[in-house]
């Protein structure tokens, strides 16, 4: 494989999974934290490799445009995490994960668009998910189990 294909694919697999981590939101901050991975970028080039990707910029950054095979891998991945949830009071869901885990569930969560959800948080190994009501609460809280337990 000629070396500038072989740097393009590396490249893109780099790219993917710093927007799947959530790590990097801004064109600048891949361009940071591709350089210190040692990929030799500018923003010109971080820009064209996301539109290559199918990357799109939303509100929260860029994410990807991913397959539904590739959606239903990562549902399962990232629902595997949880470790337990609970309710706290009647507009919050704290979710137990695995340690070092919780931005990326919190990620998810954020991506999933699901009703009810109005944000959440997560730190490293627990995830704050504020919901709109009771109602939501107990539907989020049903949704996640149901999930992460077809998921194992």
């Amino acid at each position: 494989m000629p070396q500038a294909i072989h740097n393009q694919t590396s490249r893109h697999e780099a790219i993917r999974e710093l927007l799947l981590s959530g790590s990097a939101s801004t064109q600048k901050s891949l361009v940071e934290q591709l350089n210190k991975k040692g990929f030799s970028v500018t923003q010109s080039s971080v820009s064209r490799d996301l539109r290559e990707i199918g990357a799109v910029k939303s509100n929260h950054g860029y994410s990807l445009i991913l397959s539904e095979k590739t959606n239903n891998q990562i549902k399962n991945n990232v629902l595997g995490l949880i470790e337990k949830i609970q309710e706290v009071g009647t507009n919050l869901l704290v979710i137990k994960t695995a340690i070092g885990s919780a931005q990326q569930v919190a990620l998810y969560l954020d991506n999933c668009d699901w009703s009810g959800i109005v944000g959440n948080i997560g730190g490293d190994d627990t995830v704050f998910t504020a919901v709109s009501n009771k109602t939501a609460q107990r539907a989020l809280l049903n949704k996640i189990n149901y999930l992460a337990t077809s998921s194992r």
